[in-house]
């Protein structure tokens, strides 16, 4: 039995919440939910969009499960989700964007995995105000976290059988910031000789991904052009309603979808709920689950392949608890 945090998230975060534990509870993981409150729907009852009490519950529980949260465009209270990272030094974002044919996009055969540094870079949050007509946003790169990042990036590699690991940067113009991460990474690929390495400038992987995606695996980078580079990777394969996300720390893990709460859409029982049952595909494979992760996975791109029992972005009719309880029926055989 795991127990386990829960955050259903604003938005669609509830609905698409319902669908996934629905679709885990029909692969037989047993499972206690600790639900706890975040984002807009915390302020009414807490006074604050992060409570102390979810904090304490990702921290004893060691995993958590969540949903989308809002944040405000500049202005309101800063990102939860940044939050979270920092406290919890969740310092690895895991983004894989992989293609599920019967999907529209592109391309095909699409196998991509950003690992994206998560708690410095411009995220750090460090800025101030210039007088009246100028603001200043530090970017801080360190040693540390290049090397824990990149190291990550190497293991995952190993333990998932992936042949490449490509790290990215502005290196040729953020001489010291930038150059200090290509070097940690250069030290660190040294001691991975069986994965093959090389570096990338971030605008010409950009282009790259544009053009040929499919020459590229794991790729490393820092916090900013991670953010940038993984939606652009969700594009490839249809957009970020299919694409998962998973913030790693050494003591704690959260999983979560990558796209927004949608809030126009709340309560309409019409969105996609792929990118949030693949977050928990992600979180059971975490857990040592693995059997009901590739049997929910496998069942999931099957349904995406039909096309009939999805929601109407895949093609289909279905609302978000059709195409879980079509899921579900599907997983339980």
């Amino acid at each position: 039995m795991h127990t386990i945090t829960l955050i259903r998230g604003d938005g669609i975060g509830p609905e698409i919440t319902d669908a996934t534990l629905t679709v885990i509870e029909a692969a037989g993981v047993k499972i206690k939910w600790e639900e706890v409150s975040a984002g807009e729907g915390a302020i009414a009852k807490h006074g604050t969009p992060l409570p102390e009490e979810v904090i304490v519950s990702l921290k004893k529980n060691k995993v958590g499960l969540k949903g989308p949260l809002t944040t405000p465009i500049g202005s309101g209270f800063r990102s939860i989700n940044v939050a979270l990272r920092m406290e919890l030094d969740l310092y690895a974002n895991l983004r894989p964007s992989k293609t599920f044919p019967g999907v529209r996009s592109l391309y095909k055969d699409i196998d991509l995995v950003v690992v994206r540094e998560n708690t410095e870079d411009l995220y750090s949050g460090v800025e101030h105000m210039v007088g009246h007509d100028a603001a200043e946003s530090i970017k801080i790169i360190t040693r540390k976290a290049s090397e824990r990042i990149v190291r990550f990036a190497f293991d995952y590699a190993l333990k998932n059988n992936r042949n490449k690991v490509t790290a990215v940067h502005k290196a040729n113009i953020l001489k010291l910031s930038d150059g200090l991460f290509l070097e940690t990474a250069r030290a660190v690929a040294e001691k991975y000789p069986q994965i093959e390495f090389e570096d990338r400038i971030v605008d010409n992987m950009a282009m790259q991904l544009v053009q040929k995606p499919q020459l590229y695996d794991v790729l490393v980078m820092p916090n900013l052009y991670g953010d940038i580079l993984s939606d652009l990777c969700a594009g490839l394969v249809g957009g970020l309603g299919l694409v998962p996300g998973a913030n790693i720390g050494d003591e704690a893990a959260l999983f979560e979808p990558v796209h927004g709460s949608a809030p126009k859409y709340t309560g309409q029982n019409r969105v996609n709920p792929s990118a949030m049952i693949m977050a928990a595909v992600l979180m059971l494979g975490y857990l040592g689950e693995t059997e009901a992760a590739a049997r929910i996975e496998e069942a999931l791109a099957a349904l995406i392949k039909e096309g009939k029992d999805v929601t109407v972005d895949l093609g289909g009719v279905a609302g978000t608890a059709e195409m879980a309880a079509a899921l579900a029926k599907r997983i339980r055989g």
